[in-house]
This record gives structure tokens, sequence and C-alpha cells, in this order.
């Protein structure tokens, strides 16, 4: 038998006992086997895995970091312990990992963009906007014509203050893939309410319906600012103009505007929306919030 077939042989009964859950006695055979054969890496990837299902992430992780050194070190990157690294420490939530290990991969393959593309969104994870600044940049640049690039890049410019550059490059975006621009734009209005500038928020969600006047989302999301900003009556008719838009989801309408002004502290005007949303569909499941909205408010629901 050759020393190929019987390393085989023992890898194979190495999955047997993975197979059959035990654990412990793989790795311990894994373990020996990767002593006699440091430089096989079936082995060292069977140990990452085995590691894992034994819940010892520490010793998985440190395998695959090995072999990660491994795959940077050839001419061709295959990427497999990168892809697996990133998916774990995404998973972990350990950012800083996951940022070295972009770091490591495009210092070794510095044009390559996918690798590029996964070490902007690390340094947007870690708030590292300026950095991520400079890799989306690169990118858009390296395929002018790519509309995700620009959006990422819009990402990264808003998240760091640059409110003109970030919006423009989503509208970049708009020009490249037309049929998309509203949603662009939609996009970017939604990092503004995340960052609590409603007033830019507002501007884009109205040139979104410029845009595309049909789309009933963007009249309830720019209802959902006007709650934000406690001017209910713009809130009522924003969502009025949602449900002309689409009457088949006029219960919904109202029933998310309820819940958004509920969230709000705004009982009297909640219960109103809940109100609404009953007198479309009597079966919308809001009448527990409806209660809860006529408690909060201090007021008593009227005789039936």
């Amino acid at each position: 038998m050759t020393q190929e077939n019987h390393l085989k042989q023992k890898i194979d009964h190495a999955d047997e006992l993975i197979k059959q859950e035990k654990l412990d006695e793989a790795i311990a055979f894994l373990e020996a086997l990767y002593q006699k054969h440091p430089d096989e890496e079936s082995v060292l990837l069977r140990l990452a895995w085995a590691f894992w299902d034994k819940n010892n992430k520490e010793r998985s992780i440190a395998c695959w970091e090995i072999l990660l050194d491994r795959e940077l070190q050839r001419q061709i990157f295959t990427g497999f312990a990168y892809d697996e690294l990133v998916r774990i420490y995404k998973q972990e939530g350990n950012i800083e990992k996951l940022v070295a290990t972009c770091e490591k991969a495009v210092r070794v393959q510095p044009e390559d963009v996918g690798l590029l593309e996964e070490l902007g969104k690390a340094y947007l994870l870690s708030n590292q906007s300026e950095k991520a600044c400079s890799i989306f940049e690169k990118l858009t640049s390296m395929e002018t014509d790519n509309p995700a690039f620009f959006c990422r890049l819009g990402d990264a410019l808003l998240t760091s203050g640059k409110i003109e550059a970030g919006e423009n490059a989503y509208r970049r975006a708009g020009l490249l893939e037309p049929g998309e621009a509203d949603r662009y734009l939609f996009q970017a209005a939604g990092l503004h309410i995340n960052r609590g500038d409603f007033t830019s928020a507002r501007r884009l969600l109205i040139e979104c319906i410029e845009i595309a006047p049909s789309n009933s989302l963007y009249y309830c999301c720019l209802g959902d600012i006007f709650v934000a900003i406690k001017d209910i009556a713009n809130a009522f008719a924003q969502y009025e103009k949602a449900c002309e838009s689409n009457r088949h989801h006029t219960a919904a309408y109202w029933n998310r505007l309820g819940n958004s002004l509920l969230k709000a502290g705004c009982y009297t005007d909640a219960a109103r929306a809940f109100e609404k949303a009953l007198s479309f569909d009597a079966s919308t499941p809001c009448r527990q919030k409806l209660e809860e909205a006529y408690k909060a408010s201090a007021r008593q629901p009227a005789d039936t």
C-alpha cells in the first residue's frame, strides 16, 4: 500500500468518527495524524471542522488561520479558508479580527475586486469610514460601470459625514442603472434616518416620490419621518397618499402608522390610525395594540 493510500484510509477513518459524532476520538486521531503529516491540509481542514463541532472555537479558528496563511503563499488564491474565517468573524462579531483577516488578504492580492469589497465592508463595520471611502473609491475607479460599488461608496461617505458626496455617489449609481434610481436614493434616505438626519431623509424621499409616484412605500416612510418630528397631521396625510396609491393594502398601512405613533408615544393618534385600519378591514390584527393605545391615552373605546 502506498503512503498516499495509507493516509487516505486514515482520513476516511477520521471522517467516520466525525460522522458517528465521536468528536473527542476524532480530534485526538487527527491531531496525531497532523503531527506526522503537518503539510497535509485535508487533515488540518478536518481538525478545524471537528473543533468547531466540539464548540472549541478558538482551536478551530487557529486551524483556519494556518490554512489561510498557506493559501496566501500560493500563486493562485483559492480563498476557501479566507471565506470561512470571514464568515466566522462576522458570525462571532469579532470585527477586529475580520478587519485584520481582510487586510492580510488584500496585502497579498491588492487588485482583487472581491477582497477589496470585503475589506471595505469590514472597515464600515469597524467604524473606519475614511478607510472604507478609500477602498470604495478605488473600486469605483476599477469598475466604473458597477452601481453596487457607487452605493457602497455612498454608504462610506455618508457614514463619514460627507453628505453631498455620499448622495452624489448614489445618484451616480442611479445614472448607471436608471430603473433603480429611486431605490438607490431610498437606500441613502435610510442611512440618513439611521443617523437621525430627518431633514436629509425627507428631501431624498421626496425625490424618490418624484421618480416613482406610485410606490406607496415612499409615502409611508415619509409619514414615519413626520411621526419622528411630531408633525402628526402631515404623517396622516402621507399615509393617506400611500392608501390612495395602493388601496389593497390600506389596512396594513394604517396599522403601520398606528405602530409608529404608538412607539413615538402619540397614543391618541395611534388609536385613530388603528381605528382606520379596522374600519377598512375588521380582521386587521391590531385590536390589542388599539387597546394599548386607549389605555395609554386614558381614552375609552366608543360604545358599540
